[in-house]
């Protein structure tokens, strides 16, 4: 077993990060100048499919199916070409990740996609509980999400995917949180049908495209090494959530990669979604 000792001092090395190094870097702030794009409706949202952009987009769309105007620009911000760090996008999100909304109506930048589902939940009245029990329950599961989630992707997903080469200690060690985290969210859904309870909140539409998707087998391609069957009452959650109509829109907004009709890179209407779903195969 090869034994790293830290140096005194950490210095970065660009070319020992494996797939993502080029992505990361330990200083904030833009690398170019790049405005924006802005289309015709208030929200704009700048974003990319992965889970936490899918959050924000089936947010909105569960907004629009339920009749609120919350029409929206949605614009691909591609990670692997740094667009996230130019200057526009550095302005509106200060950290330089997705995603990011600009709410042109009063002005209001909002980052980090826990915020944004807030921010869009009070703005609308919907989706999240104005007081009491309930929405204290809806805000006890989206922060234990916002807090989770980095486990499961940067941990676990990070050493068992991407890292450039497997070592056994972190992969156990976050294989073993991930799956204490699903055991947490099974016991839990037992008795619960959604997370806050009897209704669908934006804790839901945060944890869904991350423990959703990992019962799934579509996380990391690590469904048997995870056990993912044995969470039942998440599947039959997720099960429900991935066959509403809003879901299957906002998951595929934003989205370069996958079959033709998972894949809407820019939404300025709701054209633009049919359009690609359209082409779905019956048999999909």
């Amino acid at each position: 077993m090869t034994t790293y000792t830290p140096p005194k001092v950490w210095t970065w090395d660009a070319e020992n990060g494996g797939e993502w190094a080029k992505l990361n870097r330990p200083i904030a702030g833009a690398t170019h100048d790049a405005d924006l794009p802005v289309g015709d409706h208030p929200l704009q949202l700048y974003s990319l499919a992965t889970p936490n952009g899918v959050k924000v987009t089936v947010m909105l769309e569960e907004l629009l199916a339920a009749g609120h105007a919350a029409e929206y620009d949605a614009w691909i911000i591609k990670i692997t070409e740094g667009d996230q760090f130019g200057s526009g996008f550095v302005e509106v999100n200060p950290n330089s990740k997705i995603p990011a909304l600009r709410d042109h109506a009063n002005g209001q930048r909002v980052f980090e996609s826990g915020a944004i589902l807030m921010y869009l939940a009070e703005k609308f009245g919907a989706f999240l509980p104005s007081d009491g029990p309930a929405r204290t329950e809806a805000l006890n599961w989206l922060f234990w999400l916002q807090g989770s989630a980095p486990y499961l992707g940067g941990g676990f997903g990070h050493f068992y995917a991407y890292a450039p080469e497997k070592f056994e200690y972190p992969i156990n060690r976050f294989a073993m949180e991930a799956k204490r985290q699903l055991d947490v969210l099974d016991r839990h859904l037992a008795d619960n049908r959604y997370l806050a309870g009897e209704d669908y909140t934006i804790a839901d539409m945060a944890t869904a495209p991350w423990y959703g998707r990992t019962v799934m087998g579509a996380s990391y391609d690590a469904g048997d090494f995870l056990s993912v069957h044995e969470y039942t009452h998440v599947i039959r959650w997720m099960d429900e959530i991935y066959n509403r109509p809003a879901y299957q829109r906002g998951m595929i907004v934003n989205r370069s990669w996958g079959e033709e009709w998972e894949q809407c890179p820019e939404r300025h209407s709701a054209a633009d979604i049919d359009a690609v779903l359209a082409k779905k195969p019956a048999s999909s």
